[in-house]
């Protein structure tokens, strides 16, 4: 009986283990630490421009690291014309003069260094932001000289007398041009293209913190608020 009797040891089978890629074990943490850091970034994101609600600290966000804003530049030709004499004896034996046409550029600019808060004005029933500009600046005429052209006439033109017509007419191109630069209709197309600059420069940022389509109206000081 007992040779009839057998017992079956059940056969072990091996565990099978697959050992996951040390890069995938590893990238797991940071790519944790990254995910918790985008969402506390969101959510401050959202607690100041929702929660908060200040459409003008949004305005006043978008010009923070911009001190100077350049809106207009004006490129045109100056004429200038001087005359020079020489001689002895209180006798002006020799007299040359030269005109000179040259290119000069202007540009006009924003000192955004000045806009605070009191500067900008939010009326959320017409969701419209408001925005004071202070006065434009007007930069120092840039003469081309080396564009420009000139026409002298003299029997003789000696050396210090041509250094002195162009000095005399390089002072005078940058004064006709610095008195260019304030004529009104060339200062009424910098100020519009300053509004224009500064409405684009806001409504954009409005639009991504959340406030809609927001309206943007520009103007300068001492202009009247449009009714």
């Amino acid at each position: 009986m007992a040779d009839d009797l057998k017992t079956e040891t059940p056969e072990i089978q091996p565990e099978v283990r697959r050992e996951q890629p040390l890069a995938r074990v590893q990238a797991v943490p940071w790519l944790i630490v990254i995910v918790l850091l985008a969402a506390v970034a969101w959510l401050g994101w959202r607690a100041f421009y929702q929660e908060e609600g200040d459409p003008v600290g949004s305005a006043m966000l978008a010009f923070e690291k911009q001190n100077s804003l350049t809106v207009f530049s004006s490129r045109f030709e100056v004429v200038a014309e001087s005359v020079d004499r020489r001689g002895v004896l209180n006798l002006d034996l020799l007299e040359s003069r030269q005109a000179a046409i040259i290119p000069a550029t202007v540009e006009y600019r924003l000192d955004l260094s000045s806009m605070d808060r009191d500067r900008f004005a939010w009326d959320e029933e017409r969701e419209q932001l408001t925005v004071i500009l202070p006065p434009l600046r007007i930069s120092r005429p840039n003469l081309d000289e080396a564009a420009q052209k000139t026409f002298t006439e003299g029997a003789y033109v000696s050396r210090d007398a041509s250094t002195d017509l162009a000095r005399n007419n390089s002072q005078q191109a940058e004064r006709k041009a610095a008195e260019f630069a304030k004529n009104p209709q060339v200062l009424a197309l910098a100020r519009q293209a300053a509004k224009d600059a500064v409405r684009q420069n806001l409504a954009i940022p409005m639009q991504v913190a959340g406030y809609g389509d927001v309206s943007v109206e520009v103007r300068f000081d001492g202009e009247p608020a449009p009714e």
